[in-house]
């Protein structure tokens, strides 16, 4: 079967910034604040940058290099560097991108819908009424398939026309959204006890085996590791390309988005008197207590409101077109498909997939604990097995482009022993919390 020539990225900052893109999204503009308050502050903060640094990181690098040598999906990829029987572990970040779409366009759906009601005319002052009938029911049907239709239509495009065009607009608008309103909410009076809740410092958390899986997912999620979409996109780098460079910018600029969200949304939450009202519910906190407070500030909520959840639909839009590059970039590597039929066929699926989460938040909730965290989490644990046993010399790889580095052994050393300890141990605990807890 004759493969059609691979795409590439047509410049250095296109690739970075939709790696960036996939990082980048609904885990760090709400989920990190919310877990960091809930995790003791600044400890949780020194944990999840140890666990960026000492695995997250590590990982990325790996899959980047993976991706980049094998120049094919994760199926492929495997296949590659580890024979015909490791194919199977490719399904795994297939599957795993396969079925965190389906659900996470659920969400983004309530994203769009609350943009487009802010800027239409406001949010509703009843906010909890207004989010159970939005967030399940045809409603929700209704906004997870729009949003998969945008989704799977910037695939269609390929990775320079589509991926890459979209990433260059769209992440420089959400930096300047996120900085800009952590600028605004800087000013307001009040907001200093929402800074102390974020930000204070509970050293005794660190120790808490459930802060420590915790904080070890959240890295996952927030780096997009352990789903194949990394590897996916370094399949379309050059040969030339620094990959620790890029390892560390993704790495460093998805922890200062997820950050400076928390400066956004805990100084609004207290300065209007609404701390009593974040719940243990992240999606609570997110869309009922937020668009309270948005409401309570008149016409300037309005315009806050919009921007806010304007900056969460461009962050998930840029992270699910991410996912579905995985599905359709695999489809095409191992069926001989088209990028159009591959698309139009595996985005349907996952569209179709999603609509049981859009009509029960159970089965959402269920979905998000199986595959974003189970699935992650074992997905990074075969990922450094892999590459740190299997692919016979890493090296080869990393060092195209890298020729000075000198820590590559340590990383080596890193993907071989301490990371996989650690992400069993994660693992065990978060199927723990899961299924027997």
């Amino acid at each position: 079967m004759s493969q059609a020539p691979r795409e590439r990225w047509s410049g250095r900052a296109g690739f970075v910034l939709a790696a960036v893109g996939s990082a980048v999204g609904l885990g760090n503009m709400w989920r990190f604040s919310y877990l960091t308050a809930e995790h003791g502050g600044g400890a949780f903060v020194l944990l999840y940058i140890a666990f960026t640094l000492l695995i997250g990181i590590p990982i990325l690098l790996a899959e980047l290099a993976l991706g980049r040598g094998a120049k094919r999906s994760p199926i492929s990829a495997l296949g590659h560097f580890g024979g015909s029987a490791w194919r199977a572990g490719g399904f795994w970040f297939v599957a795993s991108g396969f079925l965190i779409l389906s659900y996470y366009s659920v969400i983004a759906g309530w994203t769009l819908r609350y943009a487009l009601a802010a800027l239409i005319g406001g949010f509703e002052p009843d906010t909890a009424a207004y989010f159970s009938s939005v967030s399940q029911g045809w409603a929700a049907v209704v906004g997870h398939i729009v949003f998969m239709g945008g989704t799977i239509w910037i695939v269609t495009r390929g990775i320079t026309a589509g991926i890459e065009r979209t990433s260059l607009i769209l992440m420089p608008v959400l930096f300047l959204l996120v900085c800009g309103l952590a600028i605004y909410s800087f000013t307001i009076e009040g907001g200093a006890a929402g800074y102390r809740f974020y930000l204070e410092t509970d050293f005794s958390k660190i120790l808490d085996p459930q802060v420590f899986s915790t904080a070890a997912g959240q890295a996952f999620f927030s780096l997009s590791l352990g789903m194949g979409a990394m590897l996916t996109y370094a399949s379309y780098l050059s040969p030339e390309q620094h990959l620790p460079n890029e390892s560390i910018v993704i790495g460093g600029v998805d922890f200062m988005v997820a950050f400076i969200a928390g400066l956004v949304v805990f100084p609004l939450i207290f300065a209007l008197g609404l701390s009593a009202d974040v719940s243990e519910s992240t999606v609570g906190a997110l869309f009922i207590t937020l668009p309270k407070a948005f409401a309570k500030m008149g016409l300037t909520g309005q315009v806050v409101g919009f921007l806010f959840f304007a900056a969460l639909v461009v962050g998930a839009l840029t992270s699910a077109i991410s996912l579905l590059e995985v599905v359709t970039a695999s489809a095409m590597d191992t069926l001989g498909w088209t990028r159009l039929r591959s698309t139009l066929v595996f985005g349907g699926v996952i569209a179709l997939l999603g609509i049981p989460a859009a009509l029960s938040l159970n089965i959402l909730d269920w979905m998000d604990k199986l595959a974003g965290q189970v699935f992650l989490v074992a997905g990074g644990l075969l990922l450094s097995i892999f590459v740190g046993w299997v692919m016979k010399n890493p090296f080869d790889e990393v060092k195209l482009g890298a020729e000075h580095v000198g820590w590559f052994p340590l990383w080596r050393f890193l993907l071989r022993v301490p990371i996989p300890l650690v992400l069993a141990a994660v693992l065990y605990l978060v199927v723990q919390q899961i299924f027997f807890d």
